[in-house]
């Protein structure tokens, strides 16, 4: 059974079928670091909860976590923005809507994907990840996820995550 499980019993079961969705997600595809599903408003809706070993060590030192300061949290709230800032630069040039955003670091990617209604997928990477795999496995999810992310399920995978906290 998989981390995920408490966390996903007790919900419907298309809350239970995203969470199985994105545990595949992190569990298949090499390279990824952190997932996570976002709201239209920002909040955190699914989670890879990279957060857990989190809290020993400051980025940068050894034994520091993989994740962007390690919190399920602060990817939410990076991802947020990043779709917040792209969406108002497309507006701004005419772009129409934007699909995905891809930022290459020294130390890592981060891939933010449209899922529907505004709901963002947000992927932190390796530096050494495939892009176009990780990509391609983004759009997967979206597709599979994107129509069952109605705002009745947004709204039970926000208490939950509420709950878990």
């Amino acid at each position: 059974m998989n981390a995920q499980a408490p966390t996903a019993y007790g919900l419907s079961s298309e809350a239970r079928n995203l969470h199985w969705l994105l545990t595949n997600l992190v569990d298949e595809v090499p390279g990824i670091r952190s997932v996570a599903v976002v709201s239209s408003d920002g909040l955190l809706l699914l989670s890879s909860d990279p957060g857990a070993a989190a809290a020993a060590s400051p980025a940068g030192q050894p034994g520091a976590p993989a994740g962007p300061r390690g919190s399920s949290a602060d990817l939410a709230t990076i991802v947020s923005g990043l779709g917040s800032l792209t969406t108002g630069a497309a507006r701004l040039m005419d772009g129409g809507t934007v699909k995905q955003t891809m930022v290459a670091m020294e130390e890592g990617s981060l891939f933010v994907m449209s899922v529907s209604d505004g709901s963002l997928l947000g992927v932190h990477a390796t530096p050494d990840c495939d892009m176009s795999v990780i990509a391609y496995h983004m759009a997967l999810f979206v597709g599979r996820a994107g129509h069952v992310l109605t705002p009745e399920l947004r709204s039970e995978l926000r208490k939950s995550m509420e709950s878990a906290q």
